[in-house]
C-alpha cells in the first residue's frame, strides 16, 4: 500500500476504509494478539503475494523466483500467517479479460464511435 498513489480509482469507499485498515502496523498487532490468546479465539491472517514482488527477493538474496517464493511463504507462516495466497492467477486471468475485451471492441470499432481507445492498467501498488 506504500506504492499506492491513492488515486481512489481502484475501489469504493467502502473497499478503501478496508484496505486503510491493512496496514503494517495493524498486521504486527494482529500477530502479538494472537500469540497472547487460546489458538481457538486468533484472528485469521492471509497474505496475499504479487507476483511482481518476488523478482525482487529473488535477486535481493540471489534465489531462483520459485525459491523465493517458497521462503517467503514459509518466513509469513513462521511469523503466525495462516494463509499465504500466489495473485499470480489472477493476474493470468485479468490479462486474459482484457484481451478478450480487446477484441471484442476492435471487432465493434467500425460500429460503435466509442469503441475504441481501450485504456487499460494495473495498480503499480
Amino acid at each position: 500500500l506504500s506504492d499506492c498513489l491513492a488515486c481512489d480509482s481502484c475501489m469504493t469507499v467502502e473497499e478503501g476504509a478496508r484496505v486503510f485498515q491493512q496496514n503494517q502496523k495493524e498486521f504486527f498487532r494482529i500477530l502479538n494478539l494472537n500469540k497472547k490468546c487460546d489458538t481457538s479465539k486468533h484472528k485469521v491472517l492471509a497474505v496475499s503475494l504479487c507476483p511482481q514482488s518476488l523478482p525482487y527477493f529473488a535477486a535481493k538474496f540471489n534465489l531462483s523466483v520459485n525459491e523465493a517464493a517458497k521462503r517467503l511463504c514459509g518466513f509469513l507462516k513462521s511469523l503466525g500467517v495462516h494463509y499465504v495466497f500466489d495473485t499470480t492467477i489472477a493476474a493470468d486471468f485479468s490479462i486474459l479479460e482484457s484481451q478478450r475485451e480487446f477484441v471484442q471492441r476492435y471487432q465493434r470499432r467500425n460500429q460503435e464511435e466509442h469503441a475504441l481507445p481501450m485504456f487499460a492498467s494495473a495498480c503499480p501498488g
